[in-house]
């Protein structure tokens, strides 16, 4: 009785059993899928922390200096750009265009405070 039933039936077992597989495997890719962003976000993170971190380095040294030269200008914007991108938008925003509006080459002797 049983095998005739399953000798009738094979046909909607063996869809059930795929859908099962199916459902399986989708969860299992939706799990690793979370992981991998997660593990995304950290490294972003852990990015536009060494970017910002970078900004104000730069803000410090040539803060001290009271100029900053236009290589240094250049180099600050790539780093900057790369940050904003990453979805940083804080205070090194601030020190990103308070450097760029330092003058390029030091002041004259005479200049001075």
């Amino acid at each position: 009785m049983i095998l005739a039933y399953l000798q009738a039936h094979w046909v909607e077992w063996l869809f059930a059993a795929a859908i099962a597989l199916l459902g399986y495997i989708q969860n299992r890719a939706a799990k690793q899928l979370k992981e991998e962003k997660r593990k995304n976000d950290a490294v972003m993170l852990g990015v536009q922390s060494l970017l910002r971190e970078s900004i104000v380095a730069n803000y410090n040294k040539y803060q001290d200096r009271e100029y900053c030269p236009i290589y240094a200008k250049e180099s600050v914007k790539k780093v900057y750009e790369a940050y904003h991108n990453l979805g940083g938008n804080d205070v090194a925003t601030k020190l990103y265009h308070t450097l760029l509006d330092m003058p390029e080459e030091p002041r004259e002797e005479g200049d001075r405070k």
